[in-house]
């Protein structure tokens, strides 16, 4: 069987390093370990973490201070990952059998996408729309989501156009999840990233018994640096994870543990939430005024979460061909749209310090004025 690579991280990997500017990546602006640990106590306490294994599900404090994210949850019902990405590969490797239905959400990030071909299932999508200001298509979902379908992954926020499921749309995904049998996954790292209000999005948990939550400090609070991640399920499947995660990882760091508790507690997630959602909403202001001087060379649907922007440009180049020129005249990395499922588009983060998104903005316009138009025009 051939690999499925996946695409959009062999493309960071290989160019990331490589430029002055890395718009690829979809995280807010860093926040340092000064800003995380305000509490002098803190810092005394970092200096005597024995650096021995945690708790190899994650230690009990944390992993409750997670199940506190949700009604309903116990502290046994989470397993903390290293990032959210190990929590996706074992739910896949758990769940999946070769020739099962998996369902997942488009443009959309590619992972379980990709786990699910590499495991041999047989994956369908449905579509965000965005002439519907990137609305899913639920229509679609239903006849693509057959009697049988093995698991629907959705992400919500979604990466990468940023749109905001309503809870209609919510309750009709998880309706249709129930009618077919399927386990539904919900990605929501982009969960406390919202641009336009300060409301943090609902989550899938408790809306359904065959749910999967799956989170991570690196989007929404800015610890991409830490590698946690979780996996929230009441199910006994949960241990079936926990098996994959003992001969993945054994562990996550005991450091770590220690540094995601002092984030999520609550005084100190309500800060680094109002701090990063003003990142992106400085992010974007920028952005959304440069992409109007660019002649109508690019147009983006505003997003409702997250540090990214979804472009359409107007050209008949490949994303992947767009992508290089930026990379090679401006010294600028996007993620081409190809690798979320949309050619013709690309992915930029609106996150960053607005100084450094600034110059790298500059050294786009003059690459994006000379790209050959679309043909027709």
């Amino acid at each position: 069987m051939t690999f499925q690579t996946f695409e959009l991280e062999n493309w960071q990997s290989d160019h990331e390093q490589t430029v002055r500017f890395n718009l690829a990546d979809s995280t807010v602006d860093p926040v340092t370990v000064a800003d995380l640990i305000e509490d002098g106590e803190d810092l005394e306490r970092i200096m005597s973490v024995p650096l021995y294994y945690p708790e190899v599900n994650g230690e009990r404090s944390l992993r409750g201070l997670i199940a506190g994210l949700h009604d309903g949850i116990g502290t046994d019902d989470v397993l903390v990952t290293v990032g959210a990405s190990e929590a996706n590969a074992a739910i896949v490797d758990a769940l999946c059998e070769p020739g099962d239905r998996v369902v997942v959400m488009e443009p959309g990030y590619r992972q379980v996408w990709g786990l699910a071909r590499n495991r041999g299932c047989d994956v369908a999508a449905f579509e965000l729309h965005a002439d519907r200001g990137w609305a899913p298509d639920l229509e679609q979902l239903r006849r693509v989501a057959a009697p049988g379908t093995r698991l629907i992954y959705v992400c919500n926020p979604n990466n990468p156009t940023g749109y905001i499921l309503t809870q209609r749309e919510m309750a009709e995904i998880v309706r249709i999840a129930e009618d077919c049998g399927a386990w539904l996954v919900a990605d929501e790292v982009y969960r406390g990233s919202e641009r336009l209000t300060d409301a943090e999005t609902p989550s899938f948990v408790g809306m359904t018994d065959k749910v999967i939550g799956v989170g991570s400090l690196s989007k929404s609070y800015g610890l991409s640096g830490l590698r946690i991640g979780w996996a929230v399920c009441t199910h006994p499947e949960l241990a079936d994870l926990w098996r994959r995660h003992e001969y993945v990882a054994i562990a996550t760091g005991r450091l770590d543990n220690f540094l995601a508790e002092c984030a999520l507690r609550p005084a100190a997630r309500r800060r680094l939430f109002e701090r990063n959602r003003a990142c992106v909403r400085r992010g974007y202001d920028l952005f959304s005024a440069w992409a109007l001087r660019q002649g109508g060379r690019l147009a983006a649907q505003p997003p409702m979460a997250s540090a990214l922007a979804f472009v359409r440009y107007d050209s008949d180049l490949s994303s992947v061909e767009v992508g290089d020129l930026f990379r090679r005249e401006a010294s600028v990395l996007v993620a081409p749209g190809v690798f979320f499922g949309r050619e013709g588009w690309f992915r930029i983060n609106i996150g960053m310090d607005t100084g450094h998104l600034a110059q790298a903005l500059d050294a786009l316009a003059p690459v994006v004025a000379a790209l050959p138009p679309a043909s027709g025009r």
